[in-house]
């Protein structure tokens, strides 16, 4: 076996790279020409089956490796772009993500890392055909943006979510050199914003744009070169702008693009609309294919029935910007009969959420988000009330996302009843190890309850005073769990044990503010090669407990964030995860890898 082999059989083991360790070994005779066969498997769209497939046989790990076009990397540091590229020589499309989960709530430092600067300058020369490029939670510049607009000659996608460290001159090089795009996504990003300058310097020639995103910017744009943009874009599909576009410029957008299958609009209220508003409302019911709404930024009353003619395909609904009461929201879905998610503030309260459960019978995913999260007043927002009635009314529901200021045992236990096909489960009580605000008990039969009752469940997220007894509910019954998200929770190491002694299928932990120690981080011995990450911080955890850890098992990467002035015996924060390109070489003085 040649060296390249060597390191692609072990690339293989790292995320949707690969799962599994090719069976060399394996000398049968392909009954299909390569050509043939690479064509077969150029139809697999699903990483995991593609990587299933690659461990078959030889000539099967040569026809995936050779028609593979896309690939999926959920962590920076668990391989090298040299690697990659040495795996996959026809890769067109990279998705990337880089900082752990809970940077997005500034537990991890600004530069912590994840510069996506080394994956570009390996693929300026092992992928010069690059055509589409997809990062989350990268440390993106402005001058990386100017690189990859001027090194990649067909490249046509960009979407970056949740990414820091580039402005908007960063967005002016892509619109400027890059003559063939289709999608430029930009969602709630760390950005500069310097002005919306950057969209008058697309080409006119450009025609081929299919999804433009720039709904998280502030600036305003000029709107001239935002029509022409989207008048000559026969294609788009997707649009979503700022609150700085206007009614009635959102009236002459739509006037050019009826073809839109996603819509998010800018602010929806001001105090003087040049037409009536009847013609809005009948440049909407000529947006007959559209199925996903968002923005609606300062909706109320008066404009919302504008939009009633173009939620009769509705399949997705984005209230998350818009702080609708009950009384308002029951109007608007009382036109969509087909909505399958909803996100919403908890502005539309209980009674809001009657009417999602009497009115979106199909409904699949609910979020629920605070409009003020650090607003202590109990009476607003909403309760289990609000969520036992949206289960009694959608027992599709399979993914839920609920923020709420008190929760029961008996409400989940209901939830859980009305609807077994969760696959995600996350409840956040805001108030941290809150219990049963009833009965006083703490929350643990609720998630034990969720546990044995949706066997499906992949996601879990647990909040409110919980004992160990709600981890020991986890590691017996999450047979299919693969994330699990744990704050302020839990009695002694034991919790933490149950997990990593069940949970067979567990790649991701996320654990803060927890009574866990050395001993349940070494129990996960046997389980953190299978995983992709652990997460710890704010725990009982010290160096000597990490040191050992990294000492048995030396194929994982274990980081330790130090904070200055902090005790340098305890690790606070600790980063664990799988690699096969072993200890990253950017990481910051206050990155200790052991």
């Amino acid at each position: 076996m040649d060296p390249n082999q060597k390191r692609a059989k072990v690339v293989d083991r790292v995320d949707s790279v690969d799962t599994g360790v090719a069976s060399f070994e394996s000398t049968r005779m392909c009954p299909f020409p390569d050509e043939v066969l690479e064509r077969v498997l150029s139809l697999i769209d699903s990483n995991k089956d593609r990587s299933s497939v690659s461990l078959v046989c030889k000539d099967w790990y040569n026809a995936e490796r050779w028609s593979r076009r896309h690939v999926f990397i959920g962590n920076c540091y668990s391989v090298s772009p040299e690697i990659v590229a040495a795996r996959f020589p026809r890769i067109q499309s990279v998705t990337l993500k880089g900082k752990p989960r809970f940077s997005d709530f500034n537990l991890v430092p600004e530069d912590w890392g994840a510069d996506i600067q080394p994956w570009l300058s390996v693929f300026a020369s092992a992928y010069p055909f690059l055509e589409e490029l997809r990062l989350k939670r990268m440390a993106v510049s402005d001058e990386s943006l100017e690189f990859l607009a001027t090194n990649f000659q067909g490249f046509k996608a960009l979407s970056l979510l949740s990414c820091d460290g580039f402005s908007t001159d960063g967005l002016k090089a892509i619109a400027t050199h890059c003559k063939n795009m289709t999608e430029l996504d930009i969602q709630e990003n760390g950005i500069d914003d310097l002005g919306g300058h950057w969209l008058s310097c697309f080409p006119e020639s450009l025609t081929s744009l299919e999804v433009l995103n720039f709904a998280s910017l502030n600036s305003e744009v000029s709107f001239e070169s935002l029509e022409k943009l989207i008048s000559r874009s026969k294609s788009l599909r997707v649009l979503k702008v700022n609150r700085n576009i206007s009614l009635d410029q959102l009236q002459r957008l739509l006037l050019q693009a009826p073809q839109l299958m996603e819509l998010g609009t800018g602010a929806f209220m001001q105090e003087l609309v040049s037409g009536p508003l009847t013609d809005l409302k009948n440049t909407f019911s000529n947006c007959k294919k559209l199925i996903t709404l968002s923005g609606l930024w300062d909706a109320t009353s008066l404009y919302l029935p504008v939009i009633y003619p173009a939620c009769v395909n509705l399949t997705f609904l984005n209230l998350s910007y818009a702080t609708l009461r009950s009384g308002e929201l029951s109007n608007l879905l009382s036109h969509c009969k087909s909505l399958r998610r909803l996100w919403l503030l908890d502005t539309v309260g209980d009674k809001g959420l009657e009417a999602v459960g009497s009115s979106c019978p199909l409904l699949e995913e609910l979020r629920v988000f605070p409009a003020d999260p650090f607003d202590q007043e109990i009476f607003l927002g909403v309760t289990e009330s609000g969520f036992v009635s949206v289960s009694q009314g959608c027992p599709k529901l399979r993914y839920v996302l609920y923020f709420c200021r008190q929760m029961t045992n008996a409400a989940v236990a209901t939830i859980a009843r009305n609807c077994p096909g969760f696959t995600h489960f996350r409840l956040c009580i805001m108030n941290p190890g809150q219990p049963d605000y009833l009965t006083k008990e703490p929350m643990d039969e609720a998630f034990g309850s969720v546990v044995k009752a949706c066997p499906n469940l992949q996601r879990l997220a647990v909040s409110g005073q919980l004992t160990d007894r709600t981890f020991e509910y986890i590691g017996k019954y999450s047979k299919n769990l693969e994330t699990l998200s744990v704050a302020f929770a839990g009695s002694s190491d034991l919790g933490m044990e149950y997990v990593l002694g069940g949970c067979p299928k567990l790649r991701k932990l996320e654990i803060r503010d927890c009574p866990f120690g050395n001993a349940a981080l070494l129990s996960g011995l046997t389980k953190y090669e299978s995983m992709r990450s652990l997460w710890m911080s704010a725990c009982n955890v010290t160096m000597n407990g990490c040191r050992v850890l990294a000492k048995e098992r030396p194929r994982l990467n274990v980081e330790v964030m130090k904070e200055e002035g902090g005790d340098d015996g305890e690790a606070h924060k600790v980063y664990v995860y799988r690699t096969v390109a072993g200890p990253r070489k950017d990481a910051p003085p206050f990155v200790l890898t052991l």
